[in-house]
């Protein structure tokens, strides 16, 4: 791993944590439709990482909004829940040609339709985590669905925007 690699990820660490931070708190939808950008930098990480750096990783970003937003570990955990599930949703995603290692989730290297189903997948599972974890109730179940899918949306679009933007189409010869 080289310095500009790791350079980069750091950035990208402590720029989208800050932004959750101090940003995002405030961004709801109807009470009801939160955005939680931080695990964009575990969804933005290359493929080919690590798993225990991801899990790692996974654990670092969580607990990092866990300390700001006094929630008790459980970002920490839908964070390791998610690193945990990465590698399987990029398994059953994976292209006849398979990834190079050096691949990094992109919309424009992968496609709309692989980067549409990557992410909703593991928002999905993310979201229901920390919801459920949060409520730890049956009693409210609707209203903390809702809550998942709406915050699910909500974050998808956020980062389907930030890729649009912010993430070069460099390379971008590759469609899955």
């Amino acid at each position: 791993m080289n310095s500009s690699f790791g350079m980069k990820h750091i950035l990208q660490f402590f720029l989208f944590v800050a932004l959750q931070i101090l940003l995002m708190d405030s961004l709801v939808l109807f009470s009801t439709g939160f955005c939680f950008i931080y695990v964009a930098f575990l969804l933005f990480l290359p493929i080919g990482i690590n798993r225990v750096w991801l899990l790692l990783l996974g654990f670092i970003a969580g607990f990092s909004v866990d300390v700001f937003y006094d929630t008790m570990g459980i970002h920490a955990a839908a964070g390791v829940l998610l690193a945990f599930l990465r590698p399987h949703v990029l398994n059953l995603l994976t292209p006849h040609d398979g990834y190079e290692s050096s691949d990094s989730v992109n919309i424009h290297a992968m496609g709309w339709r692989w980067f549409l189903t990557y992410t909703f997948t593991l928002l999905l599972f993310h979201h229901a985590a920390v919801f459920f974890l949060e409520t730890i109730s049956l009693e409210t179940v609707w209203y903390t669905l809702a809550k998942v899918l709406l915050s699910t949306l909500f974050t998808g679009i956020v980062m389907v925007v930030l890729q649009l933007l912010f993430f070069s189409p460099k390379g971008a010869g590759r469609r899955v």
